[in-house]
């Protein structure tokens, strides 16, 4: 299972030149916070905690650029997201990007250092 967060480059790239440093060097420290966060919560609202922990282990995150990605590596992760024909499923990616997604932008302007 992966979750992925992209700053829309085309668009920061039409306008970059309107940009300040302090927003270049911002936003992607910005989307960081923001991976950080989703991941966190990824890990601590984990539907299977009380199973060996083994999925909450295998949560991953990286930010390259203005892209972000919180993964499972435990090779079972995209099942209790999404379920299976013989288990329900246990959302815990979604919820945690929709709960942090409409704070980017306060991520964003935390990091900018006037």
């Amino acid at each position: 299972m992966q979750i992925d967060v992209k700053i829309d480059d085309a668009e920061v790239l039409r306008n970059l030149g309107k940009l300040s440093d302090k927003m270049k060097k911002a936003m992607p420290e910005g989307l960081s916070d923001l991976v950080v966060q989703v991941a966190n919560t990824v890990i601590k609202e984990h539907p299977w905690q009380t199973r060996t922990g083994n999925n909450s282990r295998s949560i991953r995150y990286e930010v390259k650029g203005l892209t972000g990605s919180v993964y499972s590596t435990s090779g079972y992760g995209g099942y209790l997201e999404i379920g299976t024909s013989k288990m329900s499923a246990y959302p815990y990616f979604r919820p945690a990007l929709d709960r942090w997604l409409p704070k980017l932008g306060d991520f964003i302007k935390g990091r900018m250092r006037w």
